[in-house]
């Protein structure tokens, strides 16, 4: 008797632990949803709509038997907490003046990590180039900042990393055309 109680006290601790784990895995869909709406409304181009996605088709097996698909259900990513809307209200206005631009113009490029770059100072008049400069150093602090408290806000600092891959996807899948953005090489290429 004593054998089966601990084959069942055995079993019973793998699927508690199976349990935990669901609810630790990064929620790629809802980041790149966040990424999408959070970038939408940084630059503002409302003409421009994001290449529609195919959805994933829902997958049936083990777990449902012990998990109810509601529960197994993407979650959403919160980015609607006052230290991301107040980051965001910065690069809105960034983007509104001078990024837009130096994008535009060739000059800033994005990069493959998910933040900006001076690509061509030399397209920049000699007087404006530090402004530039302060331009995308602001820029990227408040790129970084943002990936991370997105993050924080959701309970799970260890995502910071594929929050920031997510997002610098989303940069490039929503530029507008004739900007620049970094290929996974570092090559730059022209949307």
């Amino acid at each position: 008797m004593r054998p089966v109680r601990t084959l069942l006290l055995s079993f019973s601790l793998v699927l508690l632990s199976a349990c935990v784990t669901i609810n630790v895995y990064f929620p790629a869909a809802a980041a790149e949803k966040a990424a999408e709406q959070f970038i939408g409304n940084v630059i503002g181009d409302a003409a421009k709509q994001p290449e529609a996605k195919p959805e994933r088709p829902p997958q049936a097996g083990l777990l449902d038997f012990f998990i109810g698909a509601a529960q197994a259900a993407e979650p959403d990513l919160n980015i609607q907490t006052p230290a991301v809307r107040e980051i965001q209200s910065r690069m809105k206005q960034r983007f509104d003046g001078v990024l837009t631009q130096a994008l535009t113009a060739g000059s800033v490029g994005l990069t493959r990590d998910g933040l900006v770059a001076v690509r061509d100072a030399a397209a920049v008049p000699l007087a404006e180039r530090a402004g530039l400069k302060q331009a995308v150093a602001d820029e990227n602090r408040d790129r970084k900042a943002v990936y991370a408290e997105i993050a924080r806000a959701n309970g799970h600092p260890e995502w910071e990393a594929q929050i920031q891959s997510t997002f610098a996807a989303q940069w490039v899948q929503q530029a507008r055309p004739g900007w620049y953005y970094q290929d996974a090489a570092g090559a730059w290429k022209q949307r």
